[in-house]
C-alpha cells in the first residue's frame, strides 16, 4: 500500500469562477489560478502523485505551459488517473478536506463526491469529502482564501510485491 498526502490553498477574488471538487459554485469570489482553481482536484492530484513516487502537480502541469490556462482541472485529475494506471496502482481511498469560511459545502457534498469517484473511476464510498471553516482566523477565516487537504492510499498489484 502506498499513502499520499495533498496540500493546494488559493486566494478567492471577486469577478472568478469557484470550482471546487469539479463542481461550480455560485459565490461572488472564485479562485485566482492558472487553470480554473479547483484547488480540491489540485490537492487530489499531489495526494495521487505523491503516493505513486511522481512528483507534484506543477512539474506534469506547469503553470508555465498555456495549454493549461483555464483548463478544466477535472482533465488534469483524469491524466493523474491514466499516470496511476500505466503504473498499475490502484485508488483504495482518497479522504478530502475543504477549509473555507464562506459559502457552504454542504449543499455541493454529493455532486462533488459523484463527479470526483466518477473522474478517478472509484466507487463514492471510497472518497470522503469534509468541510471545516477556519473559525475566522487568518487569510481562509477572513475570506481571502481557501485550503484543501487530501490523503489518498494506492494498492499496488501483488505481483510486484517484494518479499
Amino acid at each position: 500500500m502506498r499513502v499520499g498526502l495533498g496540500y493546494d490553498s488559493h486566494r478567492l477574488a471577486e469577478g472568478r469562477r469557484l470550482v471546487l471538487g469539479g463542481v461550480e459554485i455560485p459565490f461572488e469570489k472564485g479562485c485566482v489560478a492558472h487553470s480554473d482553481g479547483d484547488a480540491l482536484i489540485h490537492a487530489i492530484c499531489d495526494a495521487l502523485l505523491g503516493a505513486a513516487g511522481l512528483s507534484d502537480i506543477g512539474s506534469h502541469f506547469p503553470d508555465t505551459d498555456s495549454q493549461y490556462k483555464n483548463i478544466d482541472s477535472k482533465i488534469l485529475l483524469a491524466k493523474v488517473v491514466e499516470l496511476l494506471s500505466q503504473k498499475r496502482l490502484k485508488i483504495n481511498n482518497v479522504d478530502c478536506t475543504i477549509v473555507i469560511e464562506q459559502p457552504k459545502m454542504s449543499p455541493y457534498h454529493d455532486a462533488m463526491v459523484q463527479t470526483l469517484a466518477e473522474v478517478m473511476g472509484i466507487e463514492p464510498a471510497r472518497l470522503t469529502i469534509k468541510a471545516k471553516t477556519n473559525e475566522k482566523m487568518g487569510f481562509v477565516g477572513s475570506g481571502e482564501g481557501v485550503v484543501c487537504l487530501v490523503t489518498c492510499t494506492l494498492d499496488e498489484p501483488t505481483d510486484s510485491v517484494n518479499l
